[in-house]
C-alpha cells in the first residue's frame, strides 16, 4: 500500500506531523532517562511487533519517526501495511544507536497502534460485506489533524475513502435543508440539488434523504449520490429500487456490525461508518530491545 494512494497522505503531511509529534515529546530538554542511562556509543537491535492479530498500517509514518530522531538507524520492514498478521509477529526490525531507538519508540507506536486499529475495524467491516460488493466508506469524523493519516489507514483494511474535507464533494444534509432558502423546508430537494449545481458544477452532489418521497423528489435533481440516512434494510431495500439507474445509493446511520451485514444486502452501493475513525481501538504494539 502505497501513501500516494490516498489523498492527502504525502511524505510532506508525514515528515511535519512526525516532526510536531517528537518535538511535543521531546519539549526543550531532549530524552533525560535515556540520556542518563544509555551510553551514547551503545547499539542495539529491536522489533516492533503485534500483541494481538491485526490489519498492519502506518509503517511509511513509523520509519519516518525513526529516521527523524537519527538517520542512521536501519529499519527493516518484515509486515508491510494493509497486511493481516497474528499476535506475536514481527512487523519492523530496528538497529542502531540504542539511544536513538528508545527516543522514537513511543512516537512510532503511537502512529502505528492508532493506525492498525482503524485498518483491523475497516477489515471487519469489508469482510462482513464481502459478499454483496458493497463499498466500505469512512466519514470526516477523525481525529484533527490526523485526518490524512486515519483515513489511509481505512484504506489499508479494505475500506474506500469518502470525501476528504468539506470542499471536495457537495453533501447536502437536514441541516443544510432547514437554513437554504431562508429556511423555507418546503423548497424542494431537487431545487436543493440544482441549486448546488450552479455552483458547483465540477463537483459531485450528495443529498441526504429519510424517506422514499424525499428519494424521489432529490433524483428529479439528478444527484451522483443520495445518503439514505437511518433506514432499516426492508426501506433500503425499496429505495434502492426506486434509485436503480439514476443515482448511486449510501447507507448511514446506526449501523453496526451486527446488522451491517442485512444493511449491504439491501442493494446500496455504499455504507458510510464513523466508527471506522472514531471508535476504533488501538491495538496493542510493543517494541521489544534483543540483547
Amino acid at each position: 500500500m502505497s501513501v500516494a494512494a490516498v489523498h492527502g497522505l504525502t511524505p510532506e503531511v508525514i515528515s511535519e506531523t512526525v516532526r510536531q509529534s517528537l518535538e511535543e515529546d521531546l519539549g526543550t530538554g531532549g530524552d533525560c532517562t535515556t540520556v542518563s542511562l544509555v551510553p551514547e556509543d551503545r547499539m542495539a537491535s529491536a522489533k516492533l511487533l503485534a500483541r494481538e492479530a491485526c490489519v498492519v498500517a502506518g509503517v511509511p509514518v513509523a520509519e519516518e519517526v525513526f529516521r527523524q530522531v537519527n538517520d542512521s538507524l536501519q529499519v527493516t520492514v518484515i509486515a508491510q501495511d494493509g497486511s493481516a498478521v497474528d499476535a506475536g509477529a514481527d512487523i519492523l526490525e530496528i538497529s542502531g544507536p540504542a539511544g536513538a531507538i528508545l527516543t522514537a519508540e513511543r512516537t512510532a507506536l503511537n502512529f502505528m497502534q492508532r493506525m492498525c486499529g482503524v485498518a483491523t475495524m475497516a477489515q471487519r467491516f469489508v469482510d462482513a460485506t464481502a459478499a454483496h460488493g458493497t463499498l466500505i466508506l469512512d466519514t470526516r469524523k477523525t481525529t484533527p489533524t490526523l485526518r490524512a493519516f486515519e483515513k489511509y489507514a481505512v484504506t489499508c483494511g479494505g475500506g474506500t475513502n469518502h470525501r476528504f474535507g468539506l470542499y471536495d464533494r457537495v453533501l447536502i444534509k437536514d441541516n443544510h435543508r432547514k437554513l437554504w432558502g431562508g429556511g423555507d423546508e418546503a423548497l424542494s430537494l431537487r431545487a436543493a440539488v440544482e441549486t448546488a449545481r450552479d455552483r458547483f458544477p465540477k463537483l459531485e452532489i450528495e443529498i441526504e434523504v429519510e424517506t422514499l418521497d424525499e428519494l424521489a423528489d432529490a433524483l428529479e435533481g439528478s444527484p451522483e449520490w443520495v445518503l439514505l440516512d437511518n433506514m432499516g434494510p426492508e426501506l433500503l431495500a425499496k429505495a434502492v429500487a426506486l434509485a436503480a439507474g439514476r443515482t448511486k445509493t449510501e447507507a448511514s446511520g446506526g449501523i453496526t456490525m451486527a446488522n451491517v451485514a442485512a444493511v449491504a444486502a439491501s442493494g446500496v452501493d455504499a455504507i458510510s461508518l464513523g466508527c471506522l475513525t472514531h471508535s476504533a481501538p488501538s491495538v496493542d504494539l510493543s517494541l521489544e530491545i534483543d540483547l
